[in-house]
């Protein structure tokens, strides 16, 4: 029963009134949400063509948890930036690929799996506002998106799994000079056993000379 100033009304009459005056409560619908695209992707034969998108998580040693944003270029296996913060809401990935793109022009297409963050609002129309196509890789399939799986397994073979951070600050640190020596200086088989920058000097030296 539902009282009301000195009455009330019972449930089912409500209802069969409801009914009878087809009337409807109107539902709430879900979160607009960024769909992308499935298409399939043809590998890369330059720079800047397709970049892998990706979240690592870890811990400092008083057990707080924090995250890593990973972006590589899957032409030349360029590690483009490892951000680490407590949180990472679509608003940051979108300044990250912002202050990328300032830096060294925008990608043709950006893939990525469907987290919450890189289906939010602020992707999605950070997506409208550049035309860049973002594919969403399909759910529970990490192995479509290969280049940022083989990625992250080497950030924490090499670096994750073999440091302790004790603060935000010492896992930033560390995480740029690990960056910097995948970039420059650690060679990758896929890649001839070239760095990734020696990858690139040749690929650039070779269409000179074409």
């Amino acid at each position: 029963m539902i009282a009301r100033e000195g009455f009330a009304v019972n449930h089912k009459k409500v209802r069969r009134i409801y009914t009878e005056e087809k009337l409807q409560v109107r539902r709430r619908g879900g979160r607009k949400r960024a769909l992308g695209t499935r298409k399939p992707m043809v590998l890369p034969d330059g720079p800047n063509q397709r970049w892998s998108l990706d979240f690592v998580s870890d811990a400092l040693t008083d057990g707080r948890r924090f995250r890593i944003l990973a972006v590589v270029d899957d032409y030349s296996r360029e590690n483009l930036v490892l951000v680490a913060d407590t949180s990472l809401s679509g608003h940051r990935v979108v300044r990250e690929l912002d202050r990328i793109i300032a830096e060294r022009g925008a990608p043709m297409t950006i893939v990525s799996d469907n987290g919450t963050e890189l289906t939010s609002m602020a992707i999605l129309k950070w997506v409208q506002d550049t035309g860049i196509d973002w594919h969403y890789i399909a759910p529970g399939k990490p192995q479509q998106n290969g280049f940022i799986e083989s990625f992250n397994g080497k950030l924490r073979d090499e670096c994750l799994n073999e440091t302790l951070f004790g603060t935000l600050a010492e896992a930033r640190k560390t995480l740029e000079e690990w960056q910097e020596d995948y970039n420059w200086r650690r060679p990758h088989s896929a890649l001839g056993n070239l760095t990734p920058m020696e990858f690139l000097q040749r690929k650039a030296m070779d269409k000179m000379a074409a």
